[in-house]
């Protein structure tokens, strides 16, 4: 009676394990750094925010960057066709919609854009997240992928500060030294979203409407728990490539 050659086993395994990984580990975006390059579009988004707001008119410069990030988006989940379809049918019309309000406000809701903005940065979260979790190791794209959905966190949380605030008379209270005029603007909103995820807080702008405080209380446990599941992962994948 023949044996198999010893070993012969642990390397079918092996190559199963490969075949296995390589059907696990689809690619996100549509083509090779696509979630780099969004990464680098959400950034310029953040920080050129910052430098818009003196300009004669600062949306549309915001509104350029925005299509960016949409549009960046898209493609940085775009490996799968389902995926593509899903966030190219959202991107469409919440852009059609940004550029009709700044254009011709009378014409659409300010609120409309931004519901249709946090759809689709839902949408593209949640396709980076399952790439995240089902990846077989931790590389570059992992890496970028980590980061952009916690900075996609922060801006989907920006929107629906806005998007509340536009609903809600007095949903926030501001200090002298945020805002002259004591509204809400597009800096501020990214502005308090981030010292919200990050758990900061330093009281300039305080959340005054019961729907306001729920949204804060869930951005800043929605932050800790991201970066706590994160961490484990990547250290899980991390000891077991060492393995």
């Amino acid at each position: 009676m023949s044996h198999p050659p010893t070993g012969q086993g642990s390397k079918s395994e092996t190559l199963g394990e490969r075949r296995h990984s390589r059907r696990v580990a689809l690619p996100v975006g549509l083509y090779k750094h696509a979630v780099a390059v969004f990464l680098g579009a959400l950034v310029l988004f953040i920080i050129g925010t910052s430098f818009v707001q003196e300009l004669a008119d600062p949306g549309l410069l915001e509104g350029v960057l925005l299509t960016g990030v949409m549009v960046c988006g898209v493609l940085a989940v775009g490996g799968r066709r389902q995926a593509l379809l899903l966030a190219a049918l959202l991107a469409v019309p919440a852009l059609g919609a940004k550029w009709l309000n700044h254009f011709w406000p009378d014409l659409i809701s300010p609120g409309v854009p931004l519901l249709l903005g946090v759809l689709l940065l839902a949408v593209v979260t949640f396709q980076l997240l399952r790439f995240i979790l089902r990846a077989p190791r931790v590389d570059a794209e992992v890496l970028s992928a980590g980061v952009a959905t916690y900075l996609m966190l922060a801006l989907m949380w920006a929107m629906l500060y806005l998007l509340a605030a536009s609903l809600i008379p007095n949903a926030f209270v501001l200090s002298d030294s945020v805002s002259a005029s004591k509204t809400l603007d597009g800096f501020n909103a990214l502005y308090f979203s981030f010292i919200t995820l990050c758990t900061v807080g330093y009281g300039d702008i305080v959340p005054a409407a019961p729907v306001v405080r729920m949204l804060v209380v869930l951005e800043a446990v929605t932050g800790v728990l991201y970066m706590s599941v994160l961490i484990a992962r990547l250290v899980t994948l991390y000891t077991s490539k060492q393995e």
